[in-house]
């Protein structure tokens, strides 16, 4: 090799060598910047309620919080360390609106170098609940701000104070011919504490050949997901929440119309409730029936159809259904629930096996309902299936979960917003509902209603 040669050979070798430290020099630091690199805050949400109002700061990485109570004023005091004071956090105080049933005011400062301060004044003496959320499905890291009322709405008494009501005749099975009195069994003050709904009797009695239901069924409907977790999708930006909230208020102002129903919503706004929670408020004010209102949502545009669903206490009816109950029953991971907080008395009622007897009055009811959809809208499914949803689960109320439409089905996504659709469906359930409480009258109730 000429000497020349070498040269260039070691000049280019000089070069690479270079090149290797300056990129290690350009891409080392920038590397370990983005390891120690301090959380942004990507969005922040509130979310009024009467249980309760949830504020929700959506961050990039996990951060670090402290957090505690400041009474006379009643406040809520939260420390953010490591992120800095962006217009998205000022934003919060904006978001509390002037009707919010816990929040009266909701500030954010620098409170020294490296700390923003949250201060929140509470209208009235509130329990908080502060935790992390991890990122799940469009969310990235999540603090959350749970402030519930230290003395919780009644749904009971709400319901009781609801309507008047007169027993009204409905067709019936012959085999229903109790010769009793009426007994309403809604003399409940607000100011007792423990009170009998309804004494052991049957509830309904023959008169002039139809059985007359002798005390107010109630019925909870359960809007589908709420909140944070907006359910499925649209291709149009419809958000499954939404739809079932409508669909809900349309079927509770039609049962509030009929004279020996009563109706309570497990949320009748944008909010999230677990699905625990949802179970627990239909038993808390002694449910006759759950009705779960939903909107289906699919991989494939061409899905359509409506379904009615029930719980199983062995597998799911086909490989479909329980994909569909693994999908609703993870709307605890995308809503937000304090894994932290246990509810024994509600962990037995989910453990519950004993349910043969409430999961065939389920499948009745589903059956009569989903027989009603049919006459307006082509069903996914001629014949109720079963899953291990999480929101049928309680042992002593017929429940069942309404599918009402594919909201990822474009054509069906225009009918799922279409106001005469909505009220079309709406009052199918309703006809589901009271075909089943005709051939399937309830007894009266034997339960004390603890209002404590």
């Amino acid at each position: 090799m000429s000497e020349r040669a070498e040269e260039r050979l070691a000049g280019r070798r000089r070069l690479i060598k270079f090149a290797g430290a300056s990129l290690f020099l350009t891409v080392s630091p920038l590397s370990q910047a983005a390891t120690n690199r301090n959380p942004s805050i990507l969005a922040v949400r509130v979310w009024p309620a009467p249980d309760y109002t949830r504020v929700t700061i959506e961050h990039s990485a996990p951060l670090k919080y402290t957090h505690f109570t400041v009474k006379d004023p009643e406040r809520l005091v939260v420390d953010l360390e490591g992120v800095e004071l962006t217009s998205v956090l000022e934003s919060l105080g904006k978001k509390v609106a002037p009707d919010d049933p816990n929040i009266k005011l909701l500030r954010a400062g620098r409170y020294k170098p490296g700390v923003v301060r949250l201060v929140m004044e509470l209208k009235n003496e509130v329990e908080p609940q502060v935790f992390e959320l991890a990122p799940v499905g469009n969310y990235g890291h999540r603090l959350v701000l749970d402030v519930y009322p230290l003395t919780p709405p009644d749904p009971l008494l709400s319901l009781l104070d609801s309507k008047d009501w007169r027993p009204a005749p409905v067709d019936s099975r012959s085999s229903v011919t109790a010769d009793i009195q009426p007994n309403t069994g809604l003399d409940v003050k607000p100011e007792r504490k423990v009170e009998k709904l309804a004494e052991q009797k049957p509830a309904t009695q023959k008169r002039q050949g139809k059985a007359v239901i002798d005390r107010l069924v109630t019925i909870t409907l359960d809007p589908g997901h709420g909140g944070e977790d907006p359910g499925a999708v649209g291709h149009g930006g419809s958000f499954e929440k939404h739809v079932t909230l409508a669909v809900a208020k349309r079927l509770r102002a039609k049962i509030e119309a009929e004279p020996n129903m009563r109706v309570a919503l497990t949320r009748d706004s944008d909010f999230f409730v677990p699905l625990g929670a949802r179970v627990q408020k239909a038993r808390r004010i002694q449910s006759d029936l759950f009705v779960s209102i939903h909107a289906d949502a699919f991989v494939r545009p061409d899905a359509n159809g409506s379904s009615v669903f029930v719980l199983s206490e062995s597998g799911a009816s086909s490989s479909a259904a329980r994909y569909l109950a693994q999908k609703e029953n993870a709307s605890d991971l995308i809503g937000g629930v304090n894994i932290d907080v246990k509810d024994p008395v509600l962990a037995r009622t989910l453990l519950d096996l004993s349910q043969t007897a409430t999961i065939s009055d389920s499948l009745k009811l589903g059956k009569a309902v989903l027989g009603a959809i049919g006459g307006i809208n082509r069903l996914h499914k001629a014949s109720v299936e079963q899953a291990g949803f999480a929101v049928l689960k309680a042992p002593d109320i017929p429940s069942i979960l309404i599918e009402t439409a594919f909201i990822s089905n474009p054509e069906e996504e225009k009918r799922l917003n279409d106001d005469a659709y909505q009220d079309k469906m709406a009052e199918a359930i309703l006809s589901g509902i009271k075909k089943y409480l005709a051939q399937n009258p309830p007894l009266a109730k034997s339960t004390l209603a603890r209002l404590d």
